[in-house]
């Protein structure tokens, strides 16, 4: 077996070539892909068999058949049989082509949503974790309509960092979540229509006692209070917006986080002492003592005249202008106006 052997083929040209297969070629190329990758990534034919919900000859077939085919077209197998009970090993030829075969498919199931978007019988929503109820109710006013027109509703977790992003490259048509604005101010995105939802604050949770920190901070003081922040999302975009990209530097960050949970129970711990900044919603279910993880910490209102969250429904405004009225897309846009809540 050559260690050299490599499997080069221009993927810039694959879908292309894909695209003018006949249908049943495609279907068998396409499966073999699949099948190849899911062997890579179990390592075993019985195991991939056992994932894609098949008999273990059809995919040891399927592999045979590619290494045949392989064999005689670059002079190397793409898999080679190591005994009994052992992993499958993959040749450089077998890894290249492995590459490929992850690239077009991703490469194709894209085409195939963009396709399926531009058409209108896919629309997808991103929607941060809170914000699946608002969809939810949106959902009702349209299920039938979207059923009957064989329309997909396709919904992917969305974290705040990435709203815009997500929107700009179109990944999604819609997005529930919440974004930092000016108080008090109009919406200054043009490029997005939004569905205002409400409007709110930030309030601490802290383990400090009153002496250190009272029952209302204002943003200015935050500069004394030892914090537990996060890396990115929403309350980081604020602490930029109070103090600068360079907050970290003017701040007593005692600790860092990836999660809310997380920064909950470290305070609950006692194992740092300080203050998590957090939505004023959440802030209402701790002081009720309907947060589980928040058992023993304060709840302190954080005074702020500059910002102010505004929660919403986001979507790019040439995107709704250019599609009819009974498109998915605006009849979902619709639905969610339908319940948003009335000023």
């Amino acid at each position: 077996m050559s260690g050299s052997s490599q499997l080069v083929l221009p993927t810039s040209t694959s879908l292309h070539r894909l695209l003018n297969m006949p249908g049943a070629l495609l279907d068998t190329t396409m499966d073999q892909l699949r099948t190849l990758l899911t062997v890579h990534e179990t390592r075993s034919a019985l195991r991939a068999a056992r994932a894609l919900g098949r008999e273990q000859s059809s995919v040891q077939k399927q592999i045979d058949t590619l290494n045949r085919n392989f064999q005689q077209l670059c002079g190397e197998p793409l898999v080679v049989k190591q005994g009994r009970g052992k992993d499958v090993l993959f040749t450089p030829t077998g890894e290249s082509l492995v590459e490929l075969a992850r690239e077009t498919l991703a490469e194709w199931l894209d085409g195939i949503h963009e396709c399926r978007r531009k058409l209108g019988t896919t629309v997808t929503v991103g929607t941060t974790r809170y914000m699946l109820d608002t969809l939810a109710k949106a959902w009702h006013h349209v299920a039938d309509e979207f059923r009957e027109r064989d329309v997909d509703l396709k919904v992917v977790h969305i974290r705040t960092k990435d709203i815009w992003t997500k929107l700009e490259t179109q990944e999604v048509d819609i997005v529930c979540g919440s974004v930092v604005t000016r108080a008090g101010a109009g919406w200054e995105r043009p490029e997005f229509d939004v569905i205002e939802w409400r409007r709110g604050g930030l309030a601490l949770l802290t383990n400090l006692p009153t002496t250190v920190v009272g029952d209302r901070v204002r943003v200015p003081s935050l500069r004394s209070v030892p914090l537990v922040v996060p890396g990115a999302g929403l309350i980081a975009e604020f602490l930029r917006g109070w103090f600068g990209p360079d907050y970290r530097q003017g701040l007593d960050i005692a600790a860092e986080i990836d999660e809310i949970q997380y920064g909950i129970s470290l305070l609950r711990s006692n194992l740092v002492q300080g203050a998590m900044i957090v939505t004023s919603g959440l802030g209402v279910v701790a002081s009720n003592n309907e947060l589980r993880e928040g058992g023993g910490l304060r709840v302190v209102e954080l005074s702020d005249d500059s910002l102010e969250r505004l929660v919403g429904v986001f979507a790019r405004t040439d995107e709704l202008s250019k599609h009819p009225a009974d498109h998915p897309l605006n009849l979902l846009w619709s639905a969610f106006k339908a319940e948003a809540p009335r000023p």
